[in-house]
């Protein structure tokens, strides 16, 4: 942003094309400098869409300000008896474009434009977005302009999606694939390239929201007795979340911690009004052993006797890690797979037939503060990986 000579309002500077030839560092710094929290992401939608035009071998589709980019590579001939002439196998690299809120703080390292800071001999990235999830759009972008039928003996769809960081309903990928399903069910394996540390993490714990409501009877404080609190009639159902034990259930070989918590209560509308209703806020983070029903059955085993109003229901992703293409993923990343314990879009992939992984640039741990940050060497490690499993079965000159 800039200020006009005469001190007038300020107007926004338009970013320069994005140029996808560049090292991972300046592409992820050049999407850094996009601000695109939910719900404002066209400038960045616009900006890939118009590089990947660019690129003869990728088919584009775009829906609002997600794009589904595909390649249509011919059948493999057979080799000598070693593979007969066929389809080829179909994988999904997919990213969300938007972040969270630019950071509030006065000074904060997560803002627009990003910056660079030499941390310990290593070059680190900060900005918003930078661990979540630009870093991992990058690669995308890189690998998208990169591989071609000459390079790849897969067909590959590149997913760039808006609306991530906010209601499930809004969900940008969910839209595609309503929309354009048939550009994306065709596909047998998927990587979402969410921020993992440069480790693949398998599936993902489901999540479901909840208020817990009571109803009471309102009268003046001075008189309780001729009213019914609803808020101590949460007292229950806050003694049962006290004494929950969540669970840590392997599913697959990982292990996969549960938590059910409290996240928010209300109720009252004065201070002298005994309440006649209240409402408790629950998260519940649940296995990839449950199927959606099973969690909310459980849920209202621990609540029996409470009106449950269920606000957010997004299922869990089963790790994805039994096929041959999930172990081919293994050797060329080099380390032992983990759960992914937050919600990701692999259970929206796994829902359509679809396994998938997490792996991408970037701590987890970082995302959504004040000083997101990635290294340089993570964001060309998380390329370089990728970029051998997919040209595993090529010989590179």
């Amino acid at each position: 942003m800039s200020v006009s000579p005469n001190n007038s309002e300020p107007h926004e500077v338009p970013q320069p094309p994005l140029n996808l030839d560049v090292s991972m560092p300046e592409l992820t710094r050049a999407l850094l400098d996009y601000e695109s929290v939910s719900g404002s992401e066209q400038p960045i939608a616009d900006a890939v869409h118009t590089a990947l035009s660019f690129c003869p071998h990728l088919h584009l589709t775009r829906d609002g300000d997600a794009i589904i980019a595909r390649t249509e590579f011919p059948p493999l001939p057979g080799a000598e008896g070693e593979r007969a002439e066929g389809e080829r196998t179909r994988i999904i690299l997919a990213g969300h474009l938007d972040t969270v809120p630019l950071p509030t703080v006065e000074g904060s390292l997560g803002t627009v434009p990003a910056t660079v800071r030499e941390e310990d001999g290593h070059s680190v990235l900060y900005g918003r977005g930078a661990t979540d999830m630009k870093g991992g759009v990058a690669v995308q972008l890189k690998l998208a302009a990169e591989l071609t039928a000459q390079d790849t003996d897969y067909n590959l769809t590149y997913i760039f999606y808006d609306n991530e960081e906010v209601a499930s309903e809004l969900s940008g990928l969910a839209r595609l694939i309503r929309n354009h399903g048939e550009l994306i069910t065709d596909a047998d394996f998927g990587v979402l390239l969410e921020p993992t540390n440069g480790t693949i993490e398998g599936g993902c714990n489901g999540t479901m929201r909840f208020f817990v409501r009571t109803r009471g009877l309102a009268a003046h404080s001075g008189r309780a007795w001729r009213g019914e609190n609803a808020i101590h009639a949460l007292a229950p159902a806050l003694a049962a979340l006290a004494s929950y034990e969540p669970k840590t259930i392997s599913v697959e070989g990982l292990d996969y911690r549960e938590g059910l918590n409290a996240v928010q209560i209300s109720g009252g509308v004065a201070g002298n009004v005994i309440p006649d209703a209240a409402a408790m806020h629950v998260n519940y983070r649940f296995a990839p052993d449950k199927t959606l029903d099973e969690a909310i059955a459980h849920v209202r085993e621990v609540f029996a006797g409470y009106e449950l109003d269920f606000v957010d229901l997004s299922p869990a992703a089963r790790p994805g890690l039994d096929t041959p293409l999930a172990a081919s993923l293994i050797e060329a990343v080099g380390q032992e797979p983990q759960p992914k314990y937050g919600w990701t879009d692999v259970a929206r992939l796994s829902e359509i037939g679809i396994p998938a992984v997490n792996f991408g640039p970037g701590d987890a741990l970082l995302a959504h503060t004040d000083s997101e940050h990635v290294s340089f060497s993570q964001l060309t490690r998380c390329h370089a990986d990728l970029r051998a499993w997919l040209l595993s079965d090529r010989d590179e000159d």
